[in-house]
């Protein structure tokens, strides 16, 4: 049985825990968090859910809920470690944005982590496929139902921020 913290409007936290899969309340919120991988070559590490998930699968960033007792950034070390098996240290992840959905934050990240899909440990029963995807290939895979709707606003929110980091730096 997995608890997330209860948080009010504010984000503040409330003391109270809540048991993922039951309803939330009104006036209670929890917190989600997300991280695009890149490889500073202009590719994006995409998974893809695994078979018996919402949205099996589809493809998508890395993330999940922030577990009681979790910092945002805890969580998606976390997160990414598991369903990867990439480790990063927790300053690793730079901050992009946040934004509310009904009851849930989502706290959005980025990492600079080149890494061969070779060297990828899946988790079973949440991720069955990783690849390196180029912008132009997100944008197809978006407009052919390849990634989930939720992860495709959330990148084209993003995609400003992603390319600015994420482009080869040329030396002249």
């Amino acid at each position: 049985m997995e608890l997330n913290d209860v948080y009010d409007e504010h984000r503040n936290l409330t003391g109270r825990v809540h048991r993922r899969g039951t309803p939330w309340r009104p006036g209670e919120y929890g917190m989600v968090v997300c991280v695009w991988v890149y490889d500073g070559q202009g590719h994006l590490l995409l998974t893809r859910r695994a078979k018996g998930k919402s949205f099996s699968g589809t493809w998508e960033n890395s993330g999940g809920a922030v577990q009681a007792g979790e910092s945002s950034r805890q969580a998606i070390a976390r997160e990414l470690f598991e369903e990867t098996g990439i480790l990063a240290a927790q300053e690793d992840f730079e901050f992009l944005d946040t934004d509310l959905d009904r009851n849930i934050f989502y706290d959005h990240y980025c990492l600079k982590h080149p890494v061969s899909p070779r060297d990828i440990v899946l988790q079973p029963g949440e991720t069955d496929g990783v690849m390196w995807a180029s912008f132009s290939k997100v944008h197809w895979m978006i407009r052919s139902g390849k990634i989930c709707p939720i992860i495709g606003n959330q990148f084209f929110r993003q995609e400003a921020q992603l390319r600015l980091r994420n482009m080869p730096k040329f030396t002249g």
